[in-house]
């Protein structure tokens, strides 16, 4: 039997690891980006990172919609999130029946969003997600959501997930293109990070309660420890193009529900 020279032994020990190691990052980076959660019945739950960062958020645009929102947006001040994931969709039907084997839904379809949900419903469905999978999800953050929506850190300034006011049909289903009624996830163009419909579709609910914006700069805000009220973000498919802004702010009661109302998961990161 030859003894192979140790020089080589050596070399082709380190290629091994090397290679190995490479593939290894690069799943990790793969993964770090683009995330899939396996669910029940055939369905998928894809998540994209969101890098943290600093934003403007808010607006102090001059009303030219629904006047109180735009009261609500004001004063823009500076945010500060961490990293999380969040869905590449609205939670769809398909994925509400595979966890919670129900639909409440009035436009039926396995890739439409879910909706007619409550906020209360929105944290059931989170729950049992998080149960089913032992990975903890929740709602965004209304900061969250807004980041998200502006495309992250190098978002730019659109006014709307992903496009200027003159791009709004290529990327919204809103009172103009809807046919007054919900459509399948994705249909249309995502913003910059690669997520659909955070313009128009169904308005999604945020885990805080709502209150008015202060001018001092905070880092991962949570809103108030209580409330009348819980904020919906991202207007939907019977709102004009003020309410499907990026900045403009929607709520009602946590117990109330209609066929526009629906939502989008975070996952929390493990530092």
């Amino acid at each position: 039997m030859k003894h192979i020279p140790f020089k080589i032994m050596l070399a082709v020990c380190a290629s091994i690891i090397f290679n190995f190691q490479f593939s290894i990052f690069n799943s990790l980076r793969a993964q770090d980006s683009v995330l899939v959660v396996e669910l029940p019945k055939g369905q998928k739950l894809e998540l994209v990172w969101v890098e943290g960062g600093t934003f403007t958020m808010g607006s102090n645009e001059k009303p030219h919609g629904v006047k109180l929102n735009y009261a609500l947006a004001r004063p823009e001040h500076s945010v500060t999130v961490s990293g999380f994931y969040i869905g590449r969709y609205e939670v769809t039907q398909g994925m509400w029946e595979a966890v919670m084997d129900t639909n409440p839904s009035k436009f039926k379809g396995d890739s439409m969003p879910v909706e007619s949900i409550s906020w209360i419903e929105a944290q059931q469905f989170v729950l049992m997600l998080t149960q089913l999978t032992g990975k903890h999800f929740r709602l965004p953050t209304e900061a969250e959501w807004e980041f998200a929506a502006r495309g992250g850190a190098n978002g730019g300034k659109f006014p709307y997930a992903g496009c200027e006011r003159n791009g709004l049909d290529n990327h919204c289903w809103y009172c103009v293109n809807s046919e007054n009624h919900a459509h399948p996830v994705g249909q249309l163009e995502p913003n910059a990070l690669g997520l659909y419909d955070m313009s128009g579709n169904v308005a999604e609910w945020c885990q805080d309660w709502v209150e008015a914006y202060k001018e001092d700069p905070q880092r991962n805000p949570r809103g108030p420890k209580e409330g009348e009220n819980r904020v919906l973000r991202g207007g939907h498919y019977g709102s004009t193009s003020a309410a499907c802004t990026v900045y403009d702010r929607g709520w009602y009661l946590p117990t109330g529900k209609y066929e526009f109302y629906g939502l989008r998961v975070v996952l929390e990161a493990v530092e």
